[in-house]
């Protein structure tokens, strides 16, 4: 039986507190009439406290109509191991001399059983992060759609990924950028600062886009937890006024242009070819670029290339410098933002949580324990609640400053001259790319 979270609760106590009838609350949280009627009534009774209420076996035990025999079996085995969960533990049942041919519980009931005696790590409860209402595709720059081809051995060169842009509408091709990953084998992956030079480059090329569309990448999305709080990259984003969208998962035909595009710049720039150094591959991108656009027909576009089609892609209203964005970047559109989520998490054994890959200290007390943490707009910080809804703590929130979302780019600006040492690292061939972009323009 599937029961409610601690957020679907918390959800429909709030419904209920703005008077919405029972009908509307099941359709805005998915759950049966009678479900939400439940929850209101206990909501009614207890207040927040009656939310931690769980659902689960009667008071008699989990397990009871089982042997106390196999029941001790399961607990014994999981405190001297730990780490093996119901199916493990199942499986050593159906193994055990004492058991054969006995009725064996399932995973389900198996679980029940380690969550009485407290020996099943709890679990955050799901919550999504904050969806902007999108409007649809009606010109240029609307929506732009960014994506990552997969990474490929080209020699003299290095481990290459290519990282592509393009405009939802005209279907312009905005950037093919070459991130390198390594010499001879892979030896990193692309990160928030590759991300945002490749998207400065265009910026400072087309203009800002409205929406930007992207998978799950792990720099876009967290997925590591049920209770995903916004990146970096992501809130970077919308300090410009950017709008993120992910597809959906295993959904590949939401970034149906970009990924046609892989095979696109495959096929015209790499296939069959040599470069001397990575600048060489990188200017061979750039020159094919204005092929694809002015010349290539696009069978979308009644055979026209994308920039005879669409010459209005030119022409970006929004315009972007990278000298421009401390004053383009406004942190009341990310406080705006995060007013709109809330997010769960489990203390840990020293008293704290993470929330963006930032530490916050609570209290060793409340190790173990779920949270709830929300933004409250009117003075800017996080407050932290426990389950029951009891106010812990508030925060300052980390990492959210103008020069914590800009990464390198901050330091550069302020710089009366750029210099760097002999030899270059990536990170720093990133770095006198990104400061080429403010003599090109």
């Amino acid at each position: 039986m599937i029961s409610t979270e601690l957020v679907d609760r918390i959800r429909i106590s709030e419904l209920v507190a703005e008077g919405q009838d029972d009908q509307t609350i099941a359709k805005a949280v998915g759950w049966s009439v009678y479900t939400v009627r439940k929850w209101r009534y206990r909501y009614r009774d207890q207040g927040r406290v009656g939310l931690k209420t769980k659902m689960g076996r009667p008071q008699k035990g989990a397990m009871n109509t089982y042997p106390v025999q196999m029941r001790e079996a399961v607990v014994s085995w999981r405190k001297q191991h730990p780490g093996w969960g119901a199916k493990t533990l199942r499986t050593e049942l159906e193994l055990d001399d004492r058991f054969k041919d006995k009725l064996l519980p399932s995973r389900r009931s198996i679980n029940r059983l380690l969550e009485q005696h407290h020996l099943l790590d709890p679990q955050e409860p799901h919550s999504a992060l904050p969806q902007v209402q999108s409007d649809e595709v009606q010109a240029a720059h609307d929506e732009w759609e960014i994506d990552a081809r997969g990474h490929q051995y080209i020699p003299e060169v290095g481990v290459v990924e290519l990282i592509n842009l393009n405009d939802g509408y005209s279907r312009t091709r905005l950037l093919s950028y070459p991130c390198l990953l390594g010499q001879q084998r892979l030896s990193r992956r692309a990160n928030t600062e590759d991300y945002q030079l490749i998207l400065r480059l265009a910026f400072s090329q087309w203009g800002l886009p409205k929406r930007l569309v992207s998978d799950h990448h792990r720099l876009f999305y967290d997925g590591k937890s049920h209770s995903p709080f916004p990146t970096r990259l992501h809130l970077w984003l919308i300090a410009l006024g950017i709008s993120l969208e992910f597809g959906r998962f295993s959904c590949p035909t939401d970034q149906a242009i970009t990924k046609r595009s892989h095979q696109l710049w495959a096929k015209q720039v790499l296939q069959g070819q040599s470069f001397n150094d990575w600048d060489h591959l990188f200017n061979a991108l750039q020159q094919r670029k204005d092929f694809l656009n002015y010349h290539l027909p696009c069978a979308s576009l009644d055979d026209l290339p994308p920039l005879v089609a669409h010459p209005e892609a030119l022409a970006n209203p929004r315009l972007y410098r990278p000298e421009w964005e401390t004053d383009l970047l406004d942190l009341a559109r990310v406080h705006a933002y995060l007013a709109q989520g809330r997010w769960f998490r489990l203390v840990s054994k020293a008293g704290t949580f993470s929330l963006g890959g930032q530490i916050y200290y609570l209290e060793p007390h409340w190790t173990g324990q779920q949270v709830e943490i929300s933004f409250v707009l009117h003075d800017l910080h996080f407050a932290v609640c426990a389950a029951d809804g009891q106010f812990i703590k508030r925060f300052f929130p980390k990492g959210l400053s103008i020069e914590a979302l800009s990464g390198e780019l901050s330091p550069l600006i302020n710089l009366p001259a750029f210099q760097l040492a002999l030899p270059f690292s990536w990170s720093e061939w990133r770095q006198i790319r990104l400061s080429d972009t403010f003599s090109l323009l």
